[in-house]
Order: structure tokens, then sequence, then C-alpha cells
């Protein structure tokens, strides 16, 4: 395997990270990921990481928005050339450090399917909740008024 590293977000990064959220099934316009969604989430106290490799090519991604309660992890993943090598570990792990450095909690979702994801959050911490669906609008053009 060759080096990896992990930094912050620069707006450069923007289109190898949206290149691995197509591959993932991580994000899209429909879902509203754009440059300037993901800059103006950052300004307000969230945080995006990004794990590349030695040839610059962005392998991994973590995005954390803050909404004044919380944090939000989200967009996590690995490129599938580059998974079950303790990458999504280390990445999970710098997240959770800008999350205690933040001083909120971290809340996620994750498909329900994603066994090795749910494994992993589950050994750093997390819990199920397990009470509630989650639902969502992405057309705001079907809400009156």
């Amino acid at each position: 395997m060759d080096s990896i590293s992990i930094r912050d977000f620069e707006s450069v990064d923007f289109e190898g990270l949206i290149d691995l959220w197509l591959l993932t099934g991580l994000g899209s316009a429909q879902r509203g990921d754009n440059l300037e969604i993901i800059e103006q989430s950052i300004s307000m106290g969230g945080k995006m990481l990004m794990v590349k490799n030695s040839n610059g090519k962005i392998v991994g991604t973590s995005w954390m928005t803050f909404d004044g309660r919380r944090i939000h992890l989200h967009h996590f993943g690995i490129h599938p050339d580059y998974q079950r090598k303790g990458i999504g570990q280390m990445l999970a792990i710098e997240s959770l450090k800008f999350v205690k450095q933040k001083g909120y909690q971290v809340k996620l979702e994750v498909h329900k399917d994603n066994y090795a994801a749910i494994e992993l959050y589950r050994k750093l911490g997390f819990a199920y909740l397990g009470d509630y669906d989650v639902y969502i609008i992405r057309d705001l053009g079907i809400i009156e008024g």
C-alpha cells in the first residue's frame, strides 16, 4: 500500500472529492453537495478531512457539520481499493479528535447493511439509538407557501 496522509479540505480538492463520493455513493448534486455548501459548513464551525494517497488522489473523506448543538459526521468513506487497511479507523480517530476539541456530542447515520462501518463506529464508542426513523425533504419545491 502506498503512503497516505490526512489533512483539511481545500477548495482545489472538490473535483476529486466528488469523484470519490460518486464512486462510493456518498454524495451527489441532488443531495446538495457543492463547493459553496462545503465551504459554508466549514465557516459555521464544521470541518472536512481528506485522505490522500502518495499520488495526491483523494481516497477518503470525513465531513463534520456543526449545528450549534452537536456535530454531524457524514460523507465518511474510503475508496474501495483502500478499504480494510485501517485507513477508515485512522480517519475516524482524527475526526473524533475534532469532535472532542469542539466539545459537543457527535451523531451519524449509517446504512443498516454497512456492517463494516457499523462495527467501526461501535468500536469507537458510538451507540445505536434505535428509537426513530430518519426522513428528509430534498426537493424544496414540494413545500407549499
